[in-house]
């Protein structure tokens, strides 16, 4: 009688493989339907569209499947689909090039380099999706990262492999803050993701944010917002992966993205698309779901860290709208630039008494700690009467420490002003910090 191992050995030879090809039965907005296609959730397939002098070919992921027909989201537009088109099942997942050729280059989302220099230097394919180092595997964030940006480094002190919020509505700075960021940061290598960007924008942030300086240790993702809603959040992935490697190389990585909202969003089409019901503001299940599997790659592992800075465009100024506050409760800080501010001049347009660093405490010192927490109580003091003092109603003499806040107010407030090409110099920002408050009168 034969063994079980052999017979299952037969049962394997005997089998018919599984079919790679399908055809297109129906283009629905965003979702493309197929039939006779056996592929997984999650798989790529590939659309061949067209069989004249210029075919080409659609990618597309597999996100559901009902009753023998498989369920697609096109990566790219569905200009010219139409039934009948052919499916094939791609041989492996989604990857991005990543290593040294990335330096200095434009991709999108799928790698191509769309910059005019030309093919990428040296570089391998990564697979875009990993899982995040184990908690008990992530080291301890314990070294300071200094930006350049004096509100930061004196008030909100970041660490190696921190993941910070800039929360923000429109046209308040998030791009040019960013910029600074990039071309001031202590890191060995920028990964700088633009997901859902105005295409004109994008050739602004390299020019006037980012700088000729900026741009030969970065590489750069960028996905426009009129490019397909899986294009943008496999995009996201995209450079979080890149920002991987650049990790696991040993490197302290800074990766950047502009915007998470703006990925979510796409999520949301998505989501909408194949039958998701809409919860809080519209959004689906899914797009709460996608947010902690992102953020949570980034962040210190054994060989290296990816410090994130990832910016919110807050709907309506509500920072309690619904992906501002899921990411508040994902990140381990949150930087706030306020439009007031902002309308008044002030740049960066970063409000100190809104924003807060949860790794500070573990990454400054105690005296930087002190400067930091006596500022803000000057601050915040000014804050409480600058109404009465705006309407002539306030009297000195009538609180030392109200007195004190007043004077210290514009001294601080020049503080936390910055040029934005200027590049830092002398002290640190904490020491900088201390020496305007030891200038001012008790």
């Amino acid at each position: 009688m034969p063994s079980l191992a052999s017979a299952l050995d037969a049962l394997d030879a005997s089998s018919v493989p599984p079919r790679r090809y399908g055809r297109v039965t129906s283009v629905v907005g965003l979702l493309v339907k197929a039939n006779d296609l056996e592929a997984a959730v999650g798989e790529m397939c590939h659309i061949h569209v067209g069989s004249g002098p210029a075919p080409r070919t659609v990618r597309a992921e597999v996100v559901g499947v009902q009753e023998g027909t498989t369920v697609l989201m096109p990566m790219e537009k569905t200009h010219g689909l139409q039934s009948g088109c052919l499916v094939r099942r791609a041989d492996r997942g989604m990857t991005v090039p990543a290593g040294p050729g990335l330096l200095g280059r434009v991709i999108d989302a799928g790698g191509r380099p769309i910059d005019g220099h030309g093919p990428l230097g040296p570089t391998e394919p990564v697979p875009i999706h990993r899982d995040p180092p184990s908690p008990l595997d992530r080291p301890l964030i314990d070294t300071p990262l200094r930006t350049g940006i004096r509100a930061i480094d004196g008030f909100l002190k970041m660490g190696k492999g921190q993941r910070t919020g800039i929360f923000a509505g429109s046209g308040v700075g998030k791009s040019t803050l960013l910029g600074m960021i990039a071309r001031r940061a202590e890191a060995d290598v920028n990964v700088i993701a633009l997901i859902g960007e105005r295409g004109r924008e994008v050739r602004e942030f390299i020019t006037d944010n980012l700088g000729e300086g900026g741009l030969r240790r970065t590489a750069l993702l960028t996905v426009t917002g009129d490019e397909a809603a899986m294009s943008r959040v496999k995009g996201a992935s995209a450079a979080m992966a890149v920002a991987e490697y650049f990790r696991d190389q040993g490197k302290d990585v800074l990766f950047m993205m502009d915007s998470l909202t703006r990925v979510a969003r796409a999520q949301r089409e998505i989501g909408l698309a194949v039958g998701e019901p809409p919860t809080t503001r519209g959004y689906p299940p899914s797009v709460f779901a996608l947010l902690p599997r992102l953020l949570e790659r980034a962040g210190p592992a054994a060989a290296g860290t990816i410090t994130g800075i990832f910016t919110v465009l807050v709907e309506g100024d509500d920072m309690n709208e619904p992906i501002s506050d899921a990411a508040r409760g994902i990140l381990d800080g949150h930087i706030v630039l306020s439009r007031a501010l902002a309308e008044a001049g002030h740049y960066p347009a970063i409000d100190v008494l809104e924003s807060v660093s949860r790794v500070m405490p573990r990454v400054a010192g105690e005296p930087a700690q002190e400067a930091a927490r006596e500022a803000r109580q000057l601050l915040a003091a000014y804050d409480e009467v600058e109404d009465l003092l705006n309407v002539g109603a306030y009297e000195p003499g009538s609180d030392p420490e109200t007195d004190r806040a007043v004077d210290a107010h514009p001294a601080l407030m020049n503080f936390l002003q910055q040029d934005a090409h200027t590049p830092p110099s002398g002290p640190s920002a904490s020491e900088q910090l201390r020496s305007v408050l030891d200038q001012i009168p008790e």
